[in-house]
């Protein structure tokens, strides 16, 4: 450590100034903490003390100088160099591929200037258990962070454990009742400047998370609104700052001539014939064992020799004489390992005499070389015995059909299989012409394999244009390092060397894994001229140099590095350099080529002489490189770029640079673009793609009007350069790597390099990381992969995370979309080793990537959303409405048929009171049966006649006098299991005079989550009595209890299981039909808990309402399975049957747990014909009795009797749910027309009912887009966004409809979304509150249109959107049907961008994203979108849920989430009508009360 000596004493550091010391204590602690080198730590150390050290001042200078001088010259300081780099990194713990000093300074000096603005940026929450991956420490923020709570403890009452949902339970949060005013009733947590509550129990991390997104975004969006239905997408308008080429249109580059030697042979085949006779003990092809000792040495006279057996032997011996298996030009796949060069080399000139053309393919088995195969017509494969043994076999014995592989015929090539020709054959050798010669494959970027073909012509003049370039001449050794079956191993390896009778040492990667050093050996023990190596074996020779001193490489006169195409080749040939020149290796030995498959050699760097200067570099600017222009980097030497040459163009050949996309226009001499070649020495075609093809190997370049520039075809590279001073070629990165974001195009391999310059080596294992682009929301986004070390903790793979960010985000001006780490050794990779780059992308986007961590950043990536929306101020409603008359458009109003003009018998005209109607019934018809309660097993177990349900209910009212002392008017809870005590108790309270409340009873495993909802009601209510039965009067008295609520101070109980038999004397009539019936008190899913007031008049106004739209009369029979609580359940399952007469069979809903038949096997039986279900009810058939419809139809369930099956839904009718539900039970006879749904809220418990007549539900397409801007457009079936909305059944007679803005309270024309406001004999009278709100109750139930309503109707609000549309169909009038859509509550929309969004459909896109979401919730906090997601799989796929989730949420509506939350299933809490209680759950989530698998915080 040269640069330690110039230490100052502990003195003279003292003596320093106080912010230089802060300075070096801060570089200690960054040492300490592994966040910077040993070398950078004394770059940065030396640099601060400079100004008070003169020796510091001048070596600072030399280095300086050092990075300055292009041309890398042997030095002292450069030769230590790499082993103090080799002592602080063992193990190739880096892809050296991308190794470059001044990069690492770079990315350094980037991240320092980041860290002045300290940003915390929230860690992911991730549960203990999860990952094994992770040591068990504590998982610690870093130190900039403020500690977050614990979550990993469970306060929750979620049973988070059992993997079934709890029973389902209405859970109002903490004392929020309806009555307070709507805005204030989160008053509490609301109140702050930025809208993060004081009292916040929020975690610290949304915190830190609203603060990183307070940064200004960049490019910051134009700050206009549009009040639009269509939500333009921002196009990405070209920086006008940005530079352009200036330079003149490029002319195409020739290559020197293609000497003419009198004696090269005229096809490649004539070489091999002529050295096999004339010089047949020359060596060929030396092949390697393991340990990378020489173990078989094939001479030219073996390789002719045995190549004209297996010649021979391909054209006459596999089948019979009239009909031979192959004839010339069929198509053979060679299959042989990487470590058997000698049989491969055999059988390709074997195929090459015999005129069939061979296909050297990878190992066997990728599905991708199957469709190659395929498209080539391969029916044979040759091999060698070896490998045969080694592929996978059937049980009898023979090889398995791979996948995607066409059906194959092995042979096997080993000599002793092969038949002698006879003395009179001879192979057919004609010059070489157009036919193709052999197929090498090649991998798309979309991971598909072609086959480029090659002509006998194209591979002759390939090795006559590098003969003449690498100027090679007879007896050379070459050593080779690369794949010999393809590219520059082939070309060198096989092909030039038997054209110039050379001789190969093919070293396989096999043994370069076991001994690095092999190919340097080889090179020193053989004398070899010329060496064949990639910048992985330049850095793998480094790496093991210390174990071998005396190796020389003076011998070598040509070290081909053949991905010195690669931008970041430079640092590794300097290094190499730098520390084998003491060891013999000239400088001017260094020749960096670039290659593809379809263009074979692009250009190569020649031989130079020694002592001549050495090229230069070129420095270029990051930013000009992703606008497509060279510009030499002056300004900021963070962003810069050093690329070598890779010499000059091929002996005979021309090149041209041609834009990369669109016509192959010739770029300007200072522009990027693809380098395209012409010659006789490329490839010819894509193997049966002609289009492809076309595009290809045929392009003809044209100018920049547009017209063709010479008529010789190109064949494009797929490299992307520049020709540079005196026609040296420079090539900066690749087509497939390349990543075109927001118009500007970046190279995956820069951004590689960046991550690896940041301190990778305590997270990256091997340095192993994949960058790529996927298309989300109209732009390509970057996702960096890489796989995470076993030994690396949380905290530093956060850490190296966020800097990457940083360090990509300052040096290439691009966001990162994600970035993820996934296990050490997970990643799919290539034969080689190396990343496989597209199956990658696959799993990444099917969600099986499995990430171990992950960081998702849309905040900073996606700048192209719409322009938020801003509702156009004075609009008032009179202009609305005029403006809805002007365009045609109708205002959106539907009402019922008209009760007034419906006759009746004279039971409703005498009696106003249902109490009268029992009364009445139990004189009329004493015996006749109202009700049945069935069991699980279906049998029935208690039935109430007229009669019995009017004596119990006379008892219940005597009690109630005598032990509870009750006045009329006083309200009693009703405490009861659904069945008919519930009934007597509702009637024995009317007989009373008391105000009835049902409340459904406290779960007995579960009292700390439903107790305290039970004690609300109670204590809201002011009840003076709670009726019930003995079981539950012990459970609301006991210890369990007490634990919960305040059990002393519960109102009298009284049970009513052991009644006296005692008469009421007289019973109660209230003096108007307007007083009070009873109580409805309901748990909204905003977790409002609401009592509303029913009168006597609206009870018989409801009941009659019903009783006409479904035909009720004594003779029928109806099912309900319901829950007899609050709203339209509650009026069936009590009131209907006493006032219609007709009999209701009670199914109560938890009985179908144990026996799912239940509900359809009682409508079997009874043959019933109308049916009322819950959405839960009918869920849990559908999925418990999906796969049991044979079942059902061996126990003679048959649905054919069913005429109506109606959903009591408060909510948009789950159109998917019941389409299912149809489909499924159609086989045992139920008719989709049955199926149907009801709607009511708070404020009218039944407003449609699809009764019996009148058309069937009608469903409509409506754009989601338009939803958004409360606008309604119909689409067609399979729009993209299109929402199915289906008709919430027929609008009740007496009751009338019409929609409304809720802003202006101004009536809307029928393309409108709005508030449905309803008028109707049976709304309820009011809100029943502690606090009596008069302006809640007047704003909510009697409240007037502001404009167009003469008559000035009282309409009560529901607190619902929907539309009217009118349709075709006819209604009962006569007149033609409008049909009302629910499309969602108020209340739940979330105000996003100045747009209305519904959770439900935000809901049911992520739903879709991927097998293992079981359940999914969304809500709001502070203008961020959290998304719940609960895991039905293993908690490994946990974090792949993350990026769908961000990019559905994306792509369908145009929003960024900003957490993601994933849980275990049953913790998104649902209430009894099977609504998701999103506030509830949102609640938990800031209280940190859900456990979660993970949490995910989108920067």
């Amino acid at each position: 450590m040269a640069e330690r000596g110039l230490e100052p004493s502990p003195a003279a550091v003292a003596a320093l100034p106080p912010e230089v010391r802060a300075q070096l204590a801060e570089l200690e602690l960054e040492l300490s903490e592994g966040d910077i080198t040993q070398k950078g730590y004394e770059k940065k150390r030396s640099k601060l003390l400079s100004p008070y050290s003169p020796q510091t001042q001048e070596t600072d200078s030399a280095v300086q100088k050092e990075l300055r001088n292009q041309t890398p010259a042997p030095s002292a300081a450069q030769t230590s160099a790499p082993s103090k780099y080799h002592r602080t990194r063992s193990g190739g713990a880096r892809d050296e591929r991308y190794r470059s000093d001044i990069h690492t300074e770079a990315v350094q000096a980037a991240l320092a200037k980041h860290k002045e603005q300290k940003m915390a940026l929230p860690m992911p929450t991730k549960r203990r258990s999860t990952f094994v991956q992770s040591p068990a420490d504590a998982c610690t923020p870093p130190e900039n962070f403020s500690a977050p709570p614990d979550v990993t403890t469970t306060t929750s009452s979620s049973s988070s454990s059992s993997s079934i949902r709890p029973a389902n339970i209405d859970l109002p949060p903490s004392g929020i009742v309806k009555g307070m005013h709507k805005g204030s009733n989160r008053s509490s947590l609301m109140d702050t400047a930025d809208g993060v509550p004081v009292s916040s129990r929020v975690s610290t991390k949304i915190q830190q998370l609203l603060n990183t997104l307070k940064r200004p975004k960049r490019p910051p969006l134009k700050e206009f609104f549009v009040d639009d239905s269509e939500e333009i997408v921002e196009v990405p308008q070209p920086d006008p700052n940005q530079p352009k080429p200036e330079g003149r249109q490029m002319t195409p580059v020739k290559g020197e001539p293609l000497g003419v030697i009198c004696n090269w042979p005229p096809a490649l085949e004539s070489a091999l014939q002529r050295w096999g006779t004339t010089q047949a003990k020359c060596s060929c092809l030396t092949a390697l064992d393991m340990t990378g000792k020489p173990v078989y040495t094939l001479t030219y006279g073996k390789l002719w020799s045995r190549s004209l057996k297996l010649a021979y032997t391909l054209l006459n011996k596999l089948g019979t004489k009239n009909e031979p298996v192959l004839k010339p030009g069929d198509r053979v796949a060679l299959v042989y390992p990487n470590n058997d060069p000698v049989m491969f080399m055999v059988a390709f000139y074997g195929c090459l005499l015999a005129e069939v053309i061979p296909v050297p393919i990878e190992d066997a088995g990728g599905q991708q070389i199957g469709f190659l195969l395929g498209s080539c017509g391969i029916a044979l494969a040759l091999t060698s015995e070896v490998c045969l043994k080694g592929l996978p076999k059937t049980q009898n014995g023979e090889i398995v059909q791979f996948k995607g592989w066409p059906r194959l015929k092995w042979v096997v090539t080993d000599s002793k299989y092969l038949s002698k020709p006879p003395k009179d054959w001879q192979p057919h050798i004609s010059p070489a012409g157009t036919e193709p010669a052999y197929i090498e494959y090649k991998t798309s970027k979309e991971g598909s394999v072609m086959g480029v073909t090659v002509s006998r012509l194209a591979m002759l003049s390939h090795c006559q244009a590098l003969s003449q370039a690498c100027n090679y001449s007879e007896g050379e050794t070459i050593v080779n390092v690369l794949d010999f079956k393809k590219d520059a191993g082939l070309w060198h390896g096989m092909f030039a060397n038997v054209m110039n009778k050379m001789h190969t040492i093919s070293v396989p990667y096999s043994v370069m894994k076991t001994c690095p050093l092999s190919w340097v050996q080889r090179v020193h023990a053989h004398k070899a001229k010329v060496a064949l190596v990639k910048c992985r074996d330049l850095h793998w020779a480094m790496m093991a140099h210390r174990d071998q001193r005396d190796v020389s490489l003076s011998s070598l006169r040509m070290l081909i590095v053949t991905d010195g195409a690669n931008p970041w080749s430079v640092s590794s040939c300097d290094a190499f350099l730098s520390l084998f020149q003491s060891h013999g290796l000239k400088p001017e030995a260094i020749c960096p080529c670039a290659t593809s498959a379809e263009a074979m050699t692009v250009a190569i760097r020649r031989p130079g002489v020694p002592g001549a200067p050495l090229p230069g570099r070129a420095i270029l600017s990051m930013n000009g490189l992703s606008y497509g222009v060279i510009r030499v980097n002056t300004e900021d030497k963070n962003s810069a770029l050093t690329v070598q040459d890779v010499g000059h163009v091929m002996p005979g050949g021309m090149m041209c640079i041609v834009k990369p996309d669109g016509p192959p226009q010739l770029c300007k001499t200072d522009e990027i673009g693809e380098i395209c070649v012409s010659s006789r020495t490329g490839g010819m075609m894509y193997f049966g793609l002609a289009g492809v093809t076309k595009n290809t190997f045929e392009v003809i370049p044209v100018n920049s009007a547009g017209s063709p520039v010479g008529d010789v075809p190109f064949i494009r590279s797929g490299l992307l350069g520049f020709v540079g001073p005196g026609s040296l070629v420079f090539v900066v990165g690749k087509m497939d790597g390349l990543l075109m974001v927001s118009g500007r195009r970046h190279n995956a391999d820069d951004i590689v390099a960046t991550g690896l310059a940041v301190e990778s080596i305590k997270t990256v294992y091997r340095g192993r990381i994949a960058v790529f682009s996927v298309s989300v929301f109209y732009d390509e986004r970057i996702v960096v992969v890489a796989e995470q070390r076993p030994d690396a903790s949380e905290e530093d793979s956060f850490q190296w995370m966020s800097r990457v960010l940083q360090a990509i985000d300052s040096i290439h001006q691009v966001g990162v979309y994600c970035l993820a780490l996934v296990p050490a050794n997970t990643l799919p990779k290539t034969p080689l080793g190396g990343i496989h780059i597209s199956q990658t992308k696959q799993l990444f986007l099917e969600g099986s990537l499995h990430p171990c961590n992950i960081l998702m950043c849309p905040h900073t990536c996606v700048t192209n959303l719409p322009k938020p929306r801003q509702k156009q101020p004075g609009v008032g409603p009179a202009s609305v409405m005029v403006g809805n008359l002007v365009a045609g458009k109708r205002i959106a109003q539907a009402a019922g048929r008209d009760l007034g003009q419906i006759e009746e018998n004279d039971l409703v005209r005498k009696h106003q009171f249902l109490a009268e109607i029992l009364q009445w019934r139990a004189q009329a018809t004493p015996d006749h049966v109202l009700f049945m309660l069935l069991n699980a097993k279906g049998t029935t177990v208690c039935t109430a006649s007229c009669l019995q349900l009017h004596k119990r209910a006379e008892r219940i009212a005597s009690v109630l006098g005598d032990k509870g002392h009750l006045n009329a008017g006083d309200n009693v809870v009703l405490l009861y299991p659904p069945g008919i005590e519930l009934i007597a108790a509702f009637y024995g309270c009317l007989y009373a005079g008391c105000i009835p409340v049902t409340v459904r009873p406290p779960h007995a495993q579960n009292l700390t989550a439903t107790l305290p909802t039970v004690r609300m009601i109670v204590d809201v209510s002011k009840a003076a009595c709670i009726l019930t039965s003995q079981t539950l009067m012990r459970l609301l008295r006991s210890r369990e209890a007490a634990a919960a609520v305040d059990v002393k101070t519960w109102p009298t109980i009284i049970d009513t299981d052991d009644l006296p038999r005692k008469r009421l004397p007289q019973l109660y009539k209230p003096p108007t039909p307007e007083m009070l019936a009873y109580l409805d008190f309901s748990v909204s899913t905003t977790g409002m808990l609401t009592g509303v007031k029913m009168s006597h008049s609206a009870v018989n106004a409801l009941c009659r309402a019903i009783k006409l739209q479904c035909e009720l009369y004594s003779s029928r029979q109806i099912a309900i399975c319901l829950d007899p609580y609050c709203g339209l359940g509650f009026a069936l399952w009590c009131l209907c049957s006493v006032y219609s007469g007709h009999q209701s069979v009670l199914i109560p809903p938890m009985e179908l747990e144990n026996n799912l038949f239940l509900w359809l096997s009682t409508v079997n039986q009874y043959k019933i014909r109308d049916t009322f279900c819950s959405y839960s009810v009918m869920e849990l058939c559908t999925k418990g009795l999906g796969n049991q419809v044979e079942v059902l139809k061996t126990r003679g369930i048959n649905l054919s009797c069913v005429r109506t099956c109606v959903v009591v839904a408060e909510e948009r009718p789950r159109v998917a749910l019941q389409q299912s539900f149809s489909k499924l039970f159609k086989d045992i006879g139920l008719s989709p027309r049955a199926v149907s749904t009801t709607f009511g809220s708070r404020v009218n418990v039944a407003i449609c009912l699809q009764g019996t007549s009148g058309p069937d539900p009608t469903t409509v397409y409506v754009d989601l887009k338009s939803l958004r801007h409360d606008r309604v457009r119909l689409v067609e079936r399979g729009a993209p966004q299109s929402l199915l909305l289906s008709e919430s059944g027929k609008i009740l007679p007496g009751v009338k409809v019409v929609i409304v803005n809720p802003e202006t309270k101004g009536p809307v024309g029928d393309s409108h979304l709005g508030e449905i406001w309803v008028n109707s004999p049976h709304t309820a009278s009011g809100y029943y509150t502690i606090y009596d709100s008069e302006t809640l109750q007047a704003d909510h139930f009697n409240t007037r249109l502001s404009f167009g309503d003469a008559a000035q109707t009282l309409w009560a609000r529901t607190g619902y959107l929907g539309f009217v549309r009118r349709t075709e169909l006819t209604a009962a009038t006569g007149e033609r049907h409008d049909a009302l859509y629910v499309v969602g509550a108020l209340d739940e929309t979330l105000e996003l961008r100045g747009l209305r969004y519904h959770p439900i459909d935000i809901e049911t896109s992520v739903s879709r994203i991927h097998r293992s979401i079981a359940e999914c919730a969304v809500f709001t906090w502070t203008n961020l979108l959290v998304v719940v997601v609960e895991l039905c799989g293993s908690e490994q796929e946990a974090l792949d849920l993350v990026p769908l989730v961000t990019n559905v949420v994306l792509e369908e509506h145009y929003l960024i989430v900003g957490v993601v939350v994933v849980v275990d299933p049953g913790v998104i809490p649902i209430n009894s009508r099977g609504e998701k209680q999103r506030m509830h759950l949102r609640d938990s989530f800031l209280a940190d009360q859900l456990d979660p698998i993970y949490v995910a915080y989108n920067m």
